[in-house]
This record gives C-alpha cells, sequence and structure tokens, in this order.
C-alpha cells in the first residue's frame, strides 16, 4: 500500500527470502502507486527486490502504464474475471529457482464490489482443472480478491483440495483465520496490507475522518507514509501432491508484529 508498503517489501524481502529458504513469493501489488494501481516502474522495483509473481486486483489498470507494461511481463497476474478485452493474463504458471512448478491464479469478487465482474468461480473451474494439484504444478496459489469474507471461505471450500493456497485480499486488515481446510488447501480470509496501520486501510486519517463524519469529500485520499507492517502468509507443501503441511500468518515490523511475552 502506497511508498510504505513498497518500502516494507524492499527492505525486508531478500533477508526473508533466504532466513526462511523461500521457493516462491508473491506480492499483491494492487496499490503500491499511490494507493491506487501499480506503475511499471513500480512493478520492476518489487519483482527487483525478490517477488517472483506480482498480482494485481479492480485496480488493475488505474495506472494506464500498466496496460502496456502487463503484455511485455508475465510476471504481472491480473484478475481472470476482470474483463475480456483486458490485457495481460489471470494465471500463470511458474518455474521456482529450484525447478518446481507453480501455478498462480487470481479472481475478483462479486459481493460489495464497486462494479460486477463475471462468475469467478466458473472463471477459476478450468484454470484448476488444466492444472491439478501435484501434477502439472507442484503448488497452485489462488489470489482472491474480494470485498466480502463469506465470498473468500466460499471460494477457500470450493478450491479445497485443488489449491494449495486460497488467499484473501483487498480489505487490507489481515484475519487471524490462517488454517488447512480438509483436503490440504492452506486458507486465510485476508492476508493483510504491507503498509502504515496508524491510517484508515493504508489512508492518511484525516480525509477519510471527514468523509464519515460530515458525507463531503474535500481532498484526495493520500497513502499513510509511517513505519509500516509487512503482513501475509507462509505455507509449506508437499512437492508430490500440492497439499498444503504448514501456514502461518506473517508480521514483521510496524505496529502489528507480535509483541515478546
Amino acid at each position: 500500500m502506497g511508498r510504505a508498503g513498497r518500502r516494507a517489501v524492499t527492505e525486508n524481502l531478500s533477508r526473508l527470502r533466504t532466513d526462511w529458504k523461500l521457493d516462491f513469493v508473491v506480492v499483491n501489488a494492487e496499490n503500491a502507486t499511490s494507493g491506487m494501481g501499480l506503475s511499471g516502474s513500480h512493478a520492476k522495483t518489487l519483482l527487483d527486490a525478490g517477488a517472483d509473481c506480482l498480482t494485481l486486483g479492480d485496480h488493475a489498470f488505474d495506472q494506464k502504464d500498466m496496460l502496456q507494461f502487463i503484455e511485455q511481463e508475465p510476471r504481472v497476474i491480473r484478475p481472470l474475471n476482470f474483463s475480456k478485452a483486458a490485457p495481460g493474463k489471470g494465471a500463470g504458471l511458474f518455474t521456482t529457482r529450484s525447478g518446481r512448478k507453480v501455478l498462480v491464479a487470481q479472481a475478483l469478487g462479486q459481493v460489495f464490489m464497486k462494479r460486477p465482474f463475471d462468475d469467478p468461480f466458473s472463471a477459476l473451474e478450468p484454470v484448476l482443472k488444466t492444472h491439478p494439484r501435484g501434477g502439472m504444478a507442484q503448488a497452485v496459489i489462488v489470489d482472491f480478491h474480494c470485498e466480502a469474507t463469506s465470498e473468500k471461505m466460499a471460494m477457500g471450500h470450493f478450491c479445497d483440495g485443488r489449491a494449495s493456497l486460497v488467499a484473501g485480499t483487498h480489505t487490507h486488515v489481515p484475519t487471524a483465520d490462517a488454517m488447512v481446510l480438509p483436503r490440504g488447501t492452506g486458507y486465510i480470509t485476508d492476508a493483510g496490507m504491507c503498509g502504515d496501520y496508524h491510517s484508515v486501510i493504508g489512508m492518511e486519517k484525516t480525509e477519510p475522518l471527514r468523509r464519515f463524519i460530515t458525507g463531503m469529500p474535500k481532498e484526495r485520499f493520500t497513502p499513510a507514509n509511517g513505519e509500516a507492517t509487512l503482513s501475509g502468509v507462509y505455507i509449506e507443501t508437499d512437492d508430490r501432491t500440492g497439499v498444503t503441511t504448514r501456514i502461518a500468518m506473517i508480521r514483521k515490523g510496524g505496529i502489528l508484529e507480535p509483541a515478546a511475552p
């Protein structure tokens, strides 16, 4: 989320890759540029920092240069059900540094979103069928960019047994429900934002508060730029089956990092 979120990733990701022996890293970069979308230059910054794949969301093309950039950079994934005319792809099969294959797919939810999108369940179905977990892909990751927790949970169960991980994004607030579903799919309702949590979902507090109190806008929203918390989710998978064997929430730095007992 904004400059603070980019800073949290660029300052921490390289070390975390080494310390945690990470094979593959997905970063949702939906709000990385001024809180609205992702520019090509900021995409390069995050990829250079150690991200293997960047996902987008409902603000996928708010930064107009992404319309061209995404066609040249296959490591950037936009939602499958964004628009049939949208450039880029909604899923990609990637090779890790160790030679493993990882499928990453993203879909947008429909409930409480500002405009209607195509059905995310039917959009994901052919992708999951074509890339069976533990077959062509050692791991299958689904980023579900969605407002409603109920829709995210439904997607988790829809993908259980077919995905290695379903991670919710979009609401910016990390949830405490990381779990492994009955058929071996890791799940979290929202991975949380990388950004300044002394804010209103990553934005400086003054203007959102004014709008809530008075109902009238005065200025544009501006991303908060204080100390950021790096938030996310970590999984370990079985190479043969793609089943998630361990899942853990990530909180590094800022106000959300757990205090020592």
